[in-house]
């Protein structure tokens, strides 16, 4: 299948099913070439376990676990919370921002190690492909990349699943449960089996099924009260606790799950011109997302508050396309920054049975004011000013509407 030959290729690995089996393939396909095994942590947990013996006892000469998840949260998490970024109005992003973080560390590791290809697990129908290879070619232009999933002969998961038995590699999942899954510190997603038909309804309370959360049928009958404190757009303290960006999220992830918190069923359109669909748990990220869109109630100018809706919008593009090292997405990054500079206070929340609502807001930055919004007796707005204003504002109405009239009784 192969016709170049590589000494040395870096691989994006997690142990899972698709690349557990990559490693052998290439070995088999590319003239026995030495294969570094690369998994970058953000926050996938228990599923690094076991990860070494595992690459090396399938091929790889080594495997390098890099801990990302500081980097993960601050460049890439919270740039895009603070831009109010969500994908076709539900998903919050949690796959599409970590493929650049990850394919630029391997980029990192294939130049110090002097690879000469770098290869991926991604599908040829799913967007992960576009992310990882824009990113490689934004800081590897001249690297070989290899993509198994567009050239070999496997057609599915099932076999996958056969390659796997026939070359004794241990996997952690079955015929029964075998979901596409990706998950870390921001979430985890669903994909495949009875979830491809967006007739059927996700099966939350099905053992095995929900990772982060339960529920929300089963969730606390009493609700939870949170207060997040922002200073700048960002996340910095929890019921009063000055927390790190990833045990802000750890703690919310644990917090909001526990109340059925962040559950999204999405048929979303994918980069590649299809429809998939998904089903996605990201607990502590919906609460952050409605603080900090509650906060900006209070402290944004509505001018600078519809734009940065529009801005927004764009902003979920790029990251959901890949796009993240591009001069558009900095440029945004640089807008956004600076509507946020007054973006600082507190947002208690209401959490109940899979339902974040506010229960609060203070801003030493508000722009509300009590006394001029007030329905009872005040001296700051004179209402009668509003007559000039209406007359103004829809004078283009008025004009318009006189020639309608004047023409029809011609």
């Amino acid at each position: 299948m192969a016709t170049k030959k590589f000494k040395k290729i870096v691989l994006a690995y997690s142990g899972g099913l698709d690349t557990s089996i990559i490693i052998p393939w290439l070995k088999e396909n590319y003239d026995d070439p030495e294969i570094i095994a690369v998994s970058v942590d953000v926050g996938q947990g228990t599923e690094l376990d076991g990860l070494e013996e595992k690459a090396l006892k399938t091929g790889a000469s080594k495997l390098y676990i890099e801990d990302l998840k500081d980097e993960f949260v601050n460049d890439f998490i919270f740039p895009t919370l603070k831009a109010g970024a969500v994908y076709e109005g539900e998903y919050l992003l949690g796959t599409s921002f970590a493929r650049p973080l990850i394919a630029k560390r391997m980029v990192e590791i294939a130049r110090a190690e002097g690879a000469d290809a770098i290869c991926h697990g991604a599908t040829g129908k799913g967007n992960d492909q576009v992310r990882f290879e824009l990113t490689f070619k934004a800081f590897a232009p001249d690297m070989a990349i290899i993509a198994p999933w567009r050239i070999w002969d496997i057609k599915s998961r099932e076999e996958e699943i056969d390659y796997a038995e026939a070359h004794n590699i241990p996997l952690k999942i079955n015929r029964e449960t075998n979901y596409s899954k990706d998950k870390n510190l921001w979430h985890l997603s669903h994909e495949g089996l009875d979830l491809e038909d967006p007739a059927n309804e996700p099966q939350y309370q099905k053992e095995g099924f929900l990772e982060l959360g339960v529920a929300p049928e089963v969730a606390p009958d009493k609700a939870t009260y949170v207060t997040i404190g922002f200073e700048k757009g960002i996340p910095t303290t929890l019921n009063g606790e000055k927390l790190g960006g990833v045990q802000m999220i750890e703690k919310l992830n644990e917090i909001g799950g526990a109340n059925g918190i962040g559950l999204a069923d999405i048929v979303e359109n994918r980069l590649v011109g299809m429809k998939s669909r998904g089903v996605y748990e990201t607990p502590g990220g919906t609460i952050l997302y409605k603080a900090h869109a509650v906060l900006e109630t209070l402290c944004l100018d509505r001018e600078t508050h519809h734009y940065k809706e529009l801005v927004a919008h764009k902003f979920a593009d790029l990251v959901y396309f890949g796009q993240w090292y591009t001069p558009l997405r900095e440029a945004l990054s640089a807008f956004v920054d600076s509507t946020q500079e007054n973006v600082t206070g507190e947002v208690k929340l209401k959490l109940y049975k899979g339902n974040v609502m506010n229960a609060g807001v203070t801003s030493p930055y508000s722009l509300y004011d009590e006394e001029i919004a007030t329905f009872d007796a005040e001296d700051v707005y004179n209402q009668k000013d509003a007559e000039g204003f209406i007359n103004l504002f829809g004078l283009s109405m008025k004009v318009k509407a006189m020639l309608d009239l004047k023409n029809k009784n011609k």
